[in-house]
Parts: structure tokens; sequence; C-alpha cells
């Protein structure tokens, strides 16, 4: 990658750092990506989203997709950065880093343009942070004809210029839970006469926390977190409703099904012992970000052709790139952005990513959209 085009894209990253959309409202991002797109000589693909963009360079078959994320979190921004957030949102996941690559990999893929065999599909997609873009991207025909997507996350921990990659799972299933219990609301000097709804979900809450602890083997890995609860609203009544949420985080798809059986059972059967009613509620998340087994290893090889490439461990965080392996094998990526000993985590306000990370985030889409071709040919 030219300093010129280096240059370049330290502005548009900047640029759209200062102006972060959130899931379902990128829509001025849309519009720059667009132009920016056209600008190059790619038109945009007429593909029915509200937000985000579809384009292809080159024709026929195979056809290998590039995937990169574009929306931001409600998240006041603190780095002080001279380009920080100006609108009350904040790239503090790194999607501003994400959609910037992949604008840079798509101006040098069309120089290039002679010399792809097939077709490239560059795939800038909403509402990952919801979790709903990659299955509106499907729904909408992004990822017919494919034959491979490729991404990646920016990874803080990494420094600028490593990749992390494995096979199988490298981010987590998602569960997301919501639980309500309804009970009978009796003055809290009598509670013989109603339905203890607090005691009801502390209780549950409680046993919950035995279904990793007992039933996971030790030498597999699942989180749940109870992150909210809501209930009564004084200090003398038993409340008549109530309600818990949380996550669980799995990699593996049998622990998974175990894990929402055995929470369901205990939920069922904690309120049946209080005389409660209970509802669980599962929400549309991603499940396991798993790396296809053939095309990984080769990611891997010809990743270091251009970077320090390690064995990453798996992260906890969960990524809707998994719908897209649902359907088409697919490998995901982690991209070194900072690499201090302190920096921030995704989702921290004061999150940082480093400019100087993004000719490895370039390369990475560059050049194993070539390989992942000559392969698809061979």
């Amino acid at each position: 990658m030219s300093e010129g085009i280096y240059e370049k894209l330290r502005e548009i990253r900047h640029y759209l750092h200062q102006h972060p959309e959130i899931s379902e409202n990128e829509f001025e991002t849309t519009a720059f990506i667009k132009k920016h797109l056209k600008d190059l000589g790619i038109e945009p693909l007429a593909y029915p989203l509200k937000t985000g963009v579809i384009a292809e360079i080159g024709s026929g078959q195979p056809i290998i997709a590039l995937r990169a994320d574009i929306d931001a979190l409600p998240i006041i921004e603190k780095t002080g950065l001279a380009y920080a957030s100006k609108n009350g949102a904040m790239h503090a996941c790194g999607h501003d880093f994400h959609q910037t690559s992949l604008l840079g990999a798509a101006q040098i893929l069309k120089e290039r343009e002679a010399e792809i065999k097939g077709t490239v599909r560059f795939i800038f997609q909403p509402a990952e942070e919801n979790f709903q873009g990659a299955y509106q991207v499907i729904e909408a025909g992004g990822i017919e004809g494919v034959s491979a997507i490729i991404g990646y996350h920016n990874n803080p921990h990494l420094k600028p210029g490593q990749i992390g990659l494995r096979s199988g799972a490298i981010m987590a299933g998602v569960e997301q839970f919501e639980v309500t219990v309804a009970g009978i609301s009796a003055h809290a000097a009598r509670p013989d006469l109603g339905v203890d709804t607090v005691l009801a979900i502390t209780t549950m809450i409680h046993n919950l926390q035995q279904i990793v602890a007992r039933t996971v083997s030790p030498f597999d890995s699942a989180v749940l977190s109870v992150t909210h609860i809501d209930v009564g609203t004084t200090w003398n009544v038993l409340p008549a409703k109530g309600f818990f949420e949380g996550t669980i985080r799995t990699f593996d798809p049998k622990i998974r099904l175990t894990v929402i059986d055995k929470f369901t059972k205990i939920v069922e059967t904690t309120a049946e012992q209080f005389g409660a009613q209970v509802s669980i509620q599962w929400g549309n998340s991603p499940k396991v970000t798993y790396n296809d087994a053939t095309l990984t290893p080769l990611i891997f090889e010809n990743s270091k052709t251009f970077a320090q490439v390690i064995e990453t461990l798996p992260s906890t965080g969960g990524e809707d790139f998994a719908a897209y392996q649902e359907k088409i094998p697919g490998v995901f990526a982690f991209v070194g952005s900072n690499g201090a000993d302190n920096a921030p985590d995704w989702h921290h306000d004061d999150f940082i990513v480093k400019d100087d990370a993004l000719p490895t985030a370039v390369n990475y889409f560059v050049e194993n959209a070539f390989k992942l071709l000559e392969y698809y040919r061979s």
C-alpha cells in the first residue's frame, strides 16, 4: 500500500470516527461509502437494504465476499482525540477502522482488476452491534452465488502488524435472554396471601449459577451472566411482576443446547416451586463464529506474507458474521489495532485504534481475496 493511499485512508477513518451512526441509522455513512466507491469507479449494487452498501468488481465465478461492519455505539467518547466523535455516538468497537480498510482494499483491487479472475464482492454491513445486519444482508440476497466470505475484527490486545487466527470457534455464540415472572401481589406483612415474585426471581438467579459450575465440563467453557433485574417499586409491597435478563456465551453447539435446556428447566421448575408464572424470551443473536476447517489454514499461511500471524484464543464476544458462516464457508480473523499493555477493550469510552494498523487490515482483504479466487478456480 502506497504512502499516498495510507494518508488518504487515515483521513477517511478520522472523518468516519468523527461522524458515527448507531445501528439501523447509518444513513450518512452509507452515502459516504457509496460516493467514495463511485469516485473509485465502483458502482454500488441495488440490493434492498435500508443502510449499508454492496458492490462488486470483476465478473463471473468464483465470487469471494469481503465484509466490514459500519455501525457505531450509543457511547459518549472520552478519548480526547483531535478527531473524536462530534455527535454523541462513538466508534467504540472500531467499525470506522473496518470500513476504511475495506474502502482501501476496494481501491487497490480496482486498480488490479485486470488480475481478478472471478468476482470480488464488497459488503459494508449495517447493524452488527444489534446482531441484525448480517441477517438483513442475507435476506436481501447479498451472499447469493458467493463461494466464500472473509472478515475480521480489530483486536486492541494485538499489535499493528499482527493477525490472530484459528480454525473452529473464534468468537462465542451469544444467547440473549429475558425472563418474566408473575406472582401475586400482597402486603409485605402478609406474604402468605401472595406469591413472592422477588423470592422466585432471586432463587432462579441463584440456581442458574449451578449450570456452568456443575453441568459444563471443566475442559469446555461457557458463561452465564444475569445483568439486569427489575422487580418491585416500594418497600412494603410484594410485587406482582418482575423480570431479569442477561446473556449466555458458548463455543460448542452441543454445549449451547445443553445450557439452554438446563436454563429452561431451572427457570420453569423454580417458578412451579413458588406457584409463579414464567415466560422466557430469547433474542435473535448470533451463534458461534466458526472458521472453516479447510479455508482457515489457507488464510493463515497466506497472511504470513504480509503480517505476523499467531494462533489466537477465542473471544467470548459475539459477532453476527456467524450468520454468513451458517450459509457459506467463511474465515474471521483478529487484526491487531493497538497492542499497548493498558489498551482499553471494545465498547469502552476511551477505546483507541492506531492508524498504523491500517496496512495490515487492507492487505488481509486484498491478498486473501486473490488467494481464495485462486483456490476456487483450481
